[in-house]
């Protein structure tokens, strides 16, 4: 029989590293497909549309939000960002993982659509090493960094909410962990309902000739 995928959301502090480790990951297995969010947010140096995200105007987005085909969105620093919802069902029906990298309060709202959602948190070692970390990529400048600290902040307070962290200190540990967590999360029992069933049908059969 086959299973259908996992929706997996990951979520982290901007600076922690989580869109490095997901694109690891699916360098690294198989079997694993990247969502791609909308966002009107403009594109970083070195960002294409298409592979980081798909970069579109505020009118643009609010037409998609207006027919249904976002799983979730959210106005992050004064920008907002979405998840189109037909790539990732359709993944889900091949059987693929569906990783999401969406921030707390879009990974809250998918868990309320899709309450079988895996919810990962990526932690950085320190706070400290998550300041240094946005000061590295030298893209932002001391007011934004600062204003993304304030935003940690506040997304701290609702980490509980998630099913696992992680802890991205070294990227290739980081990446096995996770690949680990989510492979296990395929043989919980709530995401198996539909198979235990067909087995105990298969073995009324077997044992008593009913169907």
């Amino acid at each position: 029989m086959k299973r259908k995928g996992i929706l997996v959301v990951v979520s982290g502090f901007s600076g922690a590293g989580k869109g490095t480790l997901m694109k690891n990951l699916v360098k690294t297995y198989d079997n694993y497909a990247l969502s791609i969010s909308m966002t009107t947010r403009q594109p970083r140096e070195g960002e294409e549309e298409g592979r980081e995200y798909f970069f579109v105007s505020e009118e643009t987005f609010k037409e998609k939000m207006g027919q249904d085909g976002l799983i979730e969105f959210a106005c992050y620093c004064g920008n907002y960002y979405g998840t189109p919802r037909e790539y990732v069902e359709t993944q889900l029906e091949m059987g693929k993982d569906v990783l999401l990298e969406i921030e707390i309060q879009g990974a809250l709202k998918v868990k309320k659509k899709y309450p079988a959602a895996l919810l990962i948190f990526v932690m950085p070692p320190s706070a400290e090493q998550l300041k240094k970390r946005l000061a590295g990529r030298g893209t932002e400048t001391p007011e934004v960094i600062e204003k993304r600290l304030c935003r940690a902040l506040e997304e701290a307070k609702g980490i509980e909410s998630y099913d696992y962290i992680v802890v991205n200190d070294d990227l290739e540990m980081c990446t096995r962990e996770l690949h680990s967590i989510i492979r296990a999360a395929h043989n919980a029992v709530g995401r198996n309902e539909e198979w235990i069933e067909n087995m105990r049908q298969e073995l009324n059969v077997l044992v008593k000739g009913e169907k």
